[in-house]
């Protein structure tokens, strides 16, 4: 009998709910220029074979890739292939008429008139979207600086509430800490029709605008 009071007693002092602990949390933003920019061109072709359809796309792609790489610098002119797609096409009894397809080649960097003139004298491909976001660099360091100021939002919220709660401080229980990004890594932007009258040297308007970071810090605090 005196060993299960012991245990029971043990059970219940672990089971016991923690005593004087807050829940709070607290926040950051920052608001920073964008500083990438990405450019997709696309082409697309039509032909009653496939093969025919898949050679006039690498036609066009291969052309696209030789005048990118002229200007391309690593993290301020990247160039990469992006989507490329070939189905067939049906009549209306479901028999195979003809096949379609479509290639798109990315321009991506910080470096905005060079990715502008490099996209301007591409002349196989179209420009189809644009989009603005940051760069890997530019969001590190932009965390850091709303983790800084979302941390310190938290100490000072925590050390309030203890000092209206009638506590002469608080120690940490458990933290997390979240980021992120609002208004989208990239906004993409039509500009087939735009394209076409642009000159093969002129440049892209482009302007970029602000994305903000926001830092979330939540957690439990034990009242003291």
């Amino acid at each position: 009998m005196l060993c299960a009071s012991a245990s029971a007693l043990a059970q219940t002092a672990v089971l016991a709910p923690p005593q004087n602990v807050l829940q709070l949390s607290a926040s950051a933003t920052v608001e920073v220029q964008q500083d990438l920019l990405s450019v997709t061109l696309s082409t697309s072709r039509d032909a009653a074979d496939a093969g025919a359809v898949q050679t006039q796309l690498k036609s066009a792609v291969d052309a696209a890739l030789a005048e990118a790489r002229k200007n391309a610098q690593p993290g301020q002119l990247d160039v990469r292939t992006g989507n490329f797609s070939l189905t067939p096409r049906y009549t209306r009894d479901g028999k195979i008429n003809g096949w379609q397809g479509s290639a798109e080649v990315v321009l991506e960097g910080r470096d905005f008139p060079r990715i502008a003139q490099t996209a301007g004298r591409i002349g196989s491909l179209t420009i189809g979207n644009v989009g603005f976001g940051l760069s890997r660099e530019q969001r590190a360091k932009t965390e850091v600086e709303a983790q800084t100021a979302a941390i310190d939002n938290f100490k000072q919220k925590a050390g309030e509430l203890a000092k209206g709660f009638g506590f002469a401080g608080y120690t940490l229980r458990e933290v997390s800490v979240n980021a992120s990004q609002q208004g989208g890594p990239m906004r993409p932007r039509a500009m087939a029709a735009e394209a076409k009258s642009f000159a093969s040297d002129a440049p892209l308007p482009v302007e970029a605008g602000k994305a903000t970071v926001v830092v979330n810090v939540s957690g439990s605090v034990q009242l003291k």
